[in-house]
């Protein structure tokens, strides 16, 4: 586990999709939105082949929290004296949702997974559902297939950034993914060693220095 003291991360399903979650948000940062800026990393984004109105609503929502400014930065396609500025300048780092698989090799790829300890002493690392799943040690590759459907082809479990011991399995109760219910989820999760956080949109977990509590205005629960 590579979580240093001071790290703060806030790991969310749907993004900042409440008040509750916007409170926890801004209490990290110490900032008022209006003194905060935010670096918004759509990388994960780019593997999902169809309508991204999803990816418009979260950017959206977070524009509606009136914050200083809002960057985009794209580790994937940009090169890093474009994408590092953006990031370094930023009070949150928001890696966007999509597949946590192909955000995982494209921070590998980019070199922004060794940057990101340094980053993130001084800045918060919030992530909306592929975004939160790369925090963890690893994907629990074999429960992601059953839930979600996606990433049928994969055969090998990737490393996480490790910043948490615990995994999360977003967008429980969704209507987008009939197996993302309680019974199934609990049934999946015996074959992961770790802890697992199943959060509906309207929630997440925020840790401070390695300590953990959850925020939410909606439906979760621990395996």
């Amino acid at each position: 586990i590579r979580r240093k003291h001071g790290m703060k991360l806030l790991l969310t399903s749907g993004g900042i999709t409440n008040n509750t979650i916007a409170s926890a948000l801004f209490d990290l940062v110490g900032k008022k939105p209006e003194d905060t800026s935010l670096a918004f990393i759509p990388t994960a984004a780019h593997e999902e082949h169809a309508d991204k109105g999803w990816l418009i609503d979260d950017l959206a929502r977070l524009k509606q929290r009136g914050f200083r400014s809002i960057d985009i930065a794209e580790i994937a396609l940009e090169d890093k004296n474009i994408w590092l500025p953006k990031l370094e300048a930023a009070d949150i780092l928001f890696f966007e949702g999509g597949n946590p698989y192909y955000l995982m090799e494209q921070l590998n790829k980019s070199g922004l997974t060794t940057l990101l300890p340094k980053l993130l002493e001084e800045r918060v690392y919030v992530g909306l559902s592929a975004g939160s799943m790369v925090a963890g040690r690893h994907f629990a590759l074999g429960a992601s297939q059953i839930l979600y459907g996606e990433d049928l082809d994969r055969t090998e479990e990737m490393p996480g950034l490790g910043f948490v011991d615990f995994c999360i399995l977003p967008h429980l109760n969704s209507p987008h993914f009939e197996k993302l219910r309680e019974k199934e989820i609990r049934a999946v999760a015996q074959k992961i060693p770790e802890t697992v956080y199943a959060l509906d949109d309207t929630s997440a977990v925020r840790v401070v220095d390695g300590t953990v509590s959850v925020v939410s205005e909606g439906e979760w629960f621990i395996v």
